[in-house]
């Protein structure tokens, strides 16, 4: 039975390419989802990639990744939750009361922008953080959630 790795990017996310491309990069949405494709294709994992603007979408999904991992079938949840990592308690509410094992990923380094970028709420949840890698970052995460006990 093969794991799925959980790819979750919140608001904004999907103006990748036309917002902010000094802050963000010029590749878009559909790039990062090529490069999560390739990372879970190189270790055997299935791929459930999305973006929505809405907390309660992100919640859900979060809660569908919680079935999956109880079922055995969820390697991880890669998720970012871009501007609600610092303000949605209820994020990370989903994720701890779910048990599932997340990398919160920032495709810039947030320590160096504005202090409120500083806090987050989801990294108390958190296996590992990362942060500035640019959109290689979500390759990066799926290669280490890949080397996790399953």
């Amino acid at each position: 039975m093969n794991q799925s790795v959980f790819v979750l990017n919140g608001p904004n996310l999907n103006l990748l390419g036309t917002r902010e491309p000094t802050v963000y990069g010029s590749q878009t949405l559909a790039d990062v989802e090529k490069i999560c494709a390739d990372a879970c294709q190189r270790h055997g994992l299935e791929l459930v990639f999305r973006q929505s603007n809405h907390e309660g979408e992100l919640i859900d999904w979060i809660h569908e990744a919680g079935r999956l991992l109880a079922e055995g079938r969820l390697r991880g949840l890669v998720f970012n939750a871009a501007a609600y990592t610092h303000t949605s308690v209820a994020l990370l509410d989903a994720v701890k009361g779910t048990g599932v094992p997340m990398i919160e990923l920032h495709i810039s380094n947030v320590h160096a922008r504005e202090s409120f970028r500083h806090h987050s709420y989801l990294s108390a949840a958190a296996k590992a953080v990362m942060c500035g890698f640019g959109v290689a970052g979500y390759g990066i995460a799926i290669d280490a959630m890949a080397q996790w006990k399953s």
